[in-house]
């Protein structure tokens, strides 16, 4: 499947600083069923991810675009597998967040799918010396090994103190706070940000 063919990418937010909470991220409004808004609808959506979070090349997102329209139910069912792992992301690092230990179960599946990504990583002569890699055949599974083996790193990282939740009521995400102070409060300040201040603002006005 060419690059024109492709069907028109969501552009994903990926202010999380870490691509497993980029990834956990790729449902908006948790606070609410009737709200939530999924972004994650398709195979394309994973491959569009990959790509934009520099996980996989036009390439290889040409060729697993590909795999997906000649393997159909599979890619339907690594797309369900995605989103169980990324509910499982998710449920991890928000109890961490909140400074709350992980769920059993769902720390037990990120580590699954992190011990299975290890088996598709190997080392490869590169600049005159070695590096990982990840297998090359375009596996419909592949975009979900990156995600999984960062994901247990950053559990194992010293980065993980660093660990906030979006403080905006209805939103939910999760981010690494770099700043300074360690004073950051919102997923991204355009969007939630300037939405809290909006709404503290309008309080203000209308208080009697």
């Amino acid at each position: 499947m060419s690059t024109e063919q492709r069907p028109q990418e969501f552009r994903f937010d990926l202010s999380g600083g870490h691509v497993a909470l980029d990834f956990a991220n790729s449902v908006s409004r948790r606070d609410s069923r009737e709200k939530t808004v999924e972004h994650l609808n398709n195979y394309h959506d994973l491959i569009a991810f990959a790509v934009q979070s520099n996980l996989i090349n036009r390439h290889e997102a040409d060729a697993l675009a590909h795999e997906g329209g000649t393997q159909k139910r599979t890619a339907e069912q690594v797309l369900r597998k995605a989103i169980a792992f990324r509910e499982a992301l998710f449920e991890v690092f928000a109890h961490l967040a909140a400074g709350d230990p992980a769920p059993a179960d769902d720390l037990s599946l990120v580590e699954e799918t992190a011990t299975e990504s290890l088996t598709h990583r190997h080392i490869v002569r590169a600049d005159g010396g070695y590096q990982w890699a990840w297998d090359e055949a375009p596996k419909l599974e592949r975009i979900l090994w990156p995600i999984a083996s960062s994901a247990v790193n950053l559990l194992v990282s010293p980065d993980l103190h660093q660990l906030r939740e979006c403080e905006a009521g209805d939103c939910y995400w999760l981010f690494l706070d770099n700043s300074r102070n360690r004073s950051r409060r919102w997923c991204s300040m355009a969007s939630c940000g300037n939405r809290e201040k909006a709404r503290r603002h309008y309080r203000r006005q209308h208080q009697p």
